[in-house]
């Protein structure tokens, strides 16, 4: 099955940001064009195929290329974004690595602190090592967040992109 989406303009660079100097088939989306694509995209099972119909109500001077052109910029578009998931990925990766090796070392560290102060001879080196075990595994808190909840967003938003890139697109003008 496929998950049609639907998009209509009045006239193709609509479709385009306008800010973008760069060729024709090498321009960004329009961020409300790339918002509303990507958002119905997700309605979608990820098991269906995906296909973007363009209808235009003004005419484009060459008509023959803007099929070619606009599925060429869309398939670029969004296989750029799909990279760009991925060395988001691969930073965030760097990062969780460099917070763990700092907070384990902090762990350690607040560990050992914890050990000389037992056994306990009062109150406040009792709370005083329990503080340091919880400051120490505090320490682990945005290691445990980047490796167990931050990255798989990433990577569905990539494989989302990757989906988009391959998407068949069709441009249908007003007659």
């Amino acid at each position: 099955m496929t998950g049609l989406i639907e998009v209509k303009l009045t006239e193709l660079n609509q479709l385009f940001n306008s800010m973008d100097p760069s060729p024709f088939h090498e321009r960004d989306l329009d961020h409300d064009a790339e918002e509303f694509i990507v958002s119905w995209a997700q309605e979608h099972p990820k098991q269906h195929d995906l296909k973007l119909l363009v209808h235009l109500a003004k005419h484009p001077a060459d008509a023959a290329d803007s099929q070619k052109l606009v599925a060429d910029s869309v398939a670029h578009y969004f296989d750029y974004r799909a990279n760009m998931a991925l060395r988001e990925f691969k930073r965030l990766m760097r990062e969780g690595r460099a917070a763990f090796l700092v907070g384990l070392a902090f762990l350690a560290l607040c560990e050992f602190a914890a050990t000389l102060l037992t056994p306990p001879e009062g109150n406040w080196q009792t709370v005083a090592r329990e503080g340091l075990t919880i400051i120490g595994w505090v320490a682990m808190w945005k290691p445990l967040d980047i490796y167990l909840y931050r990255w798989w967003p990433i990577l569905a938003r990539r494989r989302l992109y990757q989906r988009l890139s391959r998407m068949p697109v069709e441009v249908h003008c007003a007659t």
